[in-house]
């Protein structure tokens, strides 16, 4: 759990890293009636010009919600999160959600927090860039 009065720009938090494999997006389209060809089968992302199959864009976003959140435990919530979809997740790579302190701002609810947040594969592709603004509990 984040404390407020710890926060500084440039503060990096915790990654979260998961391993992409088939399972993981299978079980991903299921909860989420995600299924879809080139997500699913290798032959048809290739041909929408892919290298292969293709893991969720939502997943990518799951994941950095998860990055926030854990950094965040019980003491804020997360206000707003966008990002972009840059470079498929390709099946069997290990991405790794993080996120850096940009700024800091203290208000009569609590602090507001903005991080640029991103995910990356073991390539050191940035797949999904983005932000998010937290208020944390003063």
């Amino acid at each position: 759990m984040v404390d407020a009065k710890t926060i500084e720009v440039g503060q990096e938090i915790p990654p979260f890293e998961r391993k992409t494999t088939f399972g993981v997006w299978n079980r991903y389209a299921a909860v989420n009636d995600e299924f879809i060809p080139i997500h699913m089968d290798e032959e048809a992302g290739r041909a929408a010009g892919l290298p292969g199959a293709i893991g969720m864009g939502n997943l990518q976003v799951s994941y950095l919600h998860n990055v926030v959140r854990e950094w965040l435990g019980e003491s804020g919530r997360i206000v707003r999160m966008s990002c972009q979809f840059r470079s498929p997740n390709l099946k069997d790579r290990t991405v790794t959600a993080r996120g850096k302190v940009t700024g800091v701002e203290p208000g009569p609810d609590g602090v507001t927090v903005t991080l640029d947040v991103w995910t990356e594969d073991d390539q050191g592709s940035r797949l999904a860039p983005g932000t998010c603004t937290v208020l944390v509990d003063a």
